[in-house]
């Protein structure tokens, strides 16, 4: 199902990293913060609560593992999740990985800027961001051939 007009629905949203049959998961453009992915849902369904209860564990379950893949090849400081939807009422989640030297830490990456970001720390994340999304592929790709009818 989609909706005319929706961003999500239209395209990927961002640079695709992975596709499941009810999911994906891109990588955002947000400068500054170049470990900052989404969990999108493929139906158009503007909350959580519209998903059935299987397919609220499987949303919950990509998001759980872009966090803990995220986690194990960065070492953020810390990860945000967030599902607003106020600008695109698609599903979809926030994963972001924080860092203490970003240019908002400890506030949310929309507040604004207290201190630039040193850019030799941006440029070491933005290097290892191919690996990362390898590694998102491989652990999704496990994930999602668990979760296929028999």
């Amino acid at each position: 199902m989609r909706a005319a007009g929706c961003p999500l629905c239209d395209g990927d949203g961002g640079q695709l990293v992975f596709r499941g049959d009810r999911f994906r998961v891109i990588r955002a453009t947000e400068p500054g913060f170049p470990a900052f992915y989404r969990v999108i849902w493929t139906d158009h369904v503007s909350e959580f609560s519209d998903l059935a209860p299987a397919d609220r564990a499987l949303c919950m379950e990509a998001v759980a593992c872009v966090e803990r893949v995220v986690r194990q090849q960065l070492q953020p400081a810390k990860i945000n999740l967030a599902a607003l939807g106020n600008m695109v009422p698609h599903l979809h989640w926030h994963v972001i990985a924080r860092f203490e030297w970003d240019s908002r830490f400890p506030a949310p990456v929309w507040a604004p800027a207290q201190r630039e970001a040193p850019p030799q720390l941006l440029q070491g994340i933005e290097s290892a961001l191919p690996a990362l999304d390898d590694a998102l592929r491989a652990a999704l790709a496990a994930g999602a051939s668990n979760h296929r009818p028999s």
